[in-house]
């Protein structure tokens, strides 16, 4: 999955301006939150700056042009929802790395030399254990719970 592919798919799934008082993230556009962005003018945020954040703040940072195709988006949504750190641990976890939230040389080989398919079966398993554990998950978790589905039915 390329960088345009993702952000729609990631676009579609986060939706448009919400300000929702029990979301940590506090005011969101095209998932873009006050809280990660608090300079922004996330109200009138258009879709062209979210995609310029997305690319230089996320998808870059994750050096997912190098990872397997069939878990570039899984790694986006996670750094997009819980930080390229979380992201990155969540991945280490899965291949058996130590997590320290790097995505350095070792951390690249092994997610490489696993098989793409059990990758993202056991991504989406750490992801789901991280999710489980948050406060808010009494109140957002049936949608994470769906948005993992979703990426796992489209495998």
């Amino acid at each position: 999955m390329d960088f345009d592919t993702a952000f729609a798919r990631l676009v579609d799934e986060e939706g448009g301006y919400v300000n929702d008082p029990q979301d940590p993230g506090g005011e969101t556009n095209f998932g873009i939150s006050k809280r990660a962005y608090p300079t922004e003018d996330i109200k009138n945020m258009t879709l062209e700056r979210a995609k310029f954040l997305y690319r230089r703040d996320y998808w870059a940072r994750l050096r997912a042009d190098e990872l397997p195709a069939e878990i570039r988006f899984d790694l986006f949504d996670v750094a997009v929802n819980g930080g390229v750190g979380r992201a990155v641990q969540l991945l280490q976890g899965a291949v058996n790395e130590t997590q320290d939230s790097v995505l350095g040389p070792k951390t690249l080989a092994a997610t490489i030399a696993m098989e793409p398919y059990r990758l993202k079966a056991r991504y989406n398993g750490w992801r789901l254990d991280y999710l489980n554990d948050l406060p808010t998950w009494p109140r957002f978790g049936r949608g994470w719970t769906q948005r993992v589905a979703d990426i796992l039915k489209g495998a």
